[in-house]
């Protein structure tokens, strides 16, 4: 099964976080969009006849798209792919686009997951981040989509924002539980040096919160959400029983999926694409590059994706698809780690406890095969 994803990038306003690619003009928007028909018809055979399993359409702020827009790539998605048996289809959406007229037409063209932009129900907050929402709108928004039918709904929330301690966190989360929304999102502040954070640091107006904060807040996000029964199932994800991302699951597995459009990145099993991110470059046919993954790159991006789930390392398949020798070299690296069970072994899996997940980059990282050892195999 593999995964199709569409990068729509446009947005009517940068949020001080993001370092995705996006742009605010949106006169371009029909050239892009028929650029995106264009490379569907191009890589119609990149995912080697393997049936499409879910549809997800990313940005940048999709629901800026006319339905009818969305629903013509999905038709012609459909034309090129089997497509027959898609089980997940899933619009990101900012919470002031979703009114019932626009929420109605998603579910008439076949949308049945919505992923909505909340990150805080703090107006300050959200005023900080520079979002276009206020905290009523995304209420709104939520128990709109709930009215018109979308049952499967996931809400990004955003924490360790200075100055918006565990008060304003626990407020948000104990928001969506009240609403029993199935699936939330939980992602701690990123200052990347190409944002209006990055460069307010670089003037320092702005300082991201210190790690012991960090640990609180994620140890709150991770007790509420699991005390409510939410299942935390990978580092930044959360959901009640059934309503698991499906399409996320695609790049923590190893799955194929193509992306269409301009940043968009794309993976078949041995290498990774990667488009223009450029809209001109885009519109009018700038090549995509490619790396081909050795299977020193496969093995730690195996390591990598799969300690950051609840399910961990399923040591028979690793030593299936990488040898013995590999195996036996994560199980010494990972002794260091389940003294204090930051690593735990079970039922043949080695993982990070759920709770621990905060620091999995440093362990992650600890297993994997440098290139010294790569070269002596």
């Amino acid at each position: 099964m593999a995964g199709i994803y569409f990068h729509i990038p446009f947005c009517k306003r940068v949020c001080a976080y993001c370092d995705f690619f996006k742009s605010v003009d949106l006169r371009r928007m029909d050239d892009l969009l028929e650029a995106m028909h264009r490379e569907l018809d191009a890589r119609r055979d990149y995912l080697g006849g393997e049936a499409v399993r879910t549809l997800y359409f990313g940005g940048g702020t999709p629901s800026l798209c006319q339905p009818r827009a969305l629903a013509a790539l999905m038709r012609h998605a459909a034309e090129l792919f089997d497509c027959s048996d898609v089980a997940e289809s899933t619009l990101e959406a900012n919470p002031d686009d979703l009114t019932p007229a626009y929420l109605e037409a998603l579910r008439e063209i076949g949308i049945n997951r919505l992923s909505i932009g909340v990150q805080s129900f703090d107006d300050d907050c959200l005023r900080l981040m520079n979002r276009r929402h206020t905290a009523s709108q995304a209420l709104r928004a939520l128990e709109a989509a709930r009215t018109a039918g979308f049952g499967n709904i996931t809400a990004d929330l955003i924490f360790g924002v200075p100055g918006f301690g565990a008060d304003t966190l626990r407020q948000s989360l104990e928001t969506l539980i009240r609403l029993r929304i199935p699936h939330v999102s939980a992602y701690h502040l990123t200052v990347e040096p190409d944002t209006a954070f990055g460069r307010r640091a670089a003037r320092g107006e702005f300082r991201p919160v210190e790690e012991s904060v960090s640990e609180v807040e994620y140890a709150l996000v991770h007790d509420t959400l699991t005390r409510a029964g939410y299942e935390h199932y990978e580092v930044s994800n959360f959901a009640l029983p059934g309503f698991r991302a499906l399409h996320n699951a695609s790049y923590w597995h190893g799955v194929k999926y193509l992306g269409i459009g301009p940043a968009a990145h794309s993976f078949d099993g041995r290498e990774r694409h990667w488009n223009a991110a450029s809209i001109e470059g885009y519109i009018t046919g700038a090549p995509s590059e490619a790396e081909t993954l050795s299977e020193s790159d496969r093995f730690n991006e195996y390591v990598m994706t799969r300690l950051r789930t609840i399910e961990g390392i399923d040591l028979a398949e690793l030593e299936r698809m990488f040898g013995p020798e590999r195996r036996e070299r994560v199980l010494r690296e990972a002794v260091r780690w389940q003294s204090d069970r930051t690593l735990v072994e079970q039922a043949g899996h080695l993982a990070i406890p759920p709770e621990r997940m905060l620091i999995s980059d440093t362990v992650i990282e600890s297993l994997f095969e440098t290139q010294e050892e790569s070269a002596t195999r």
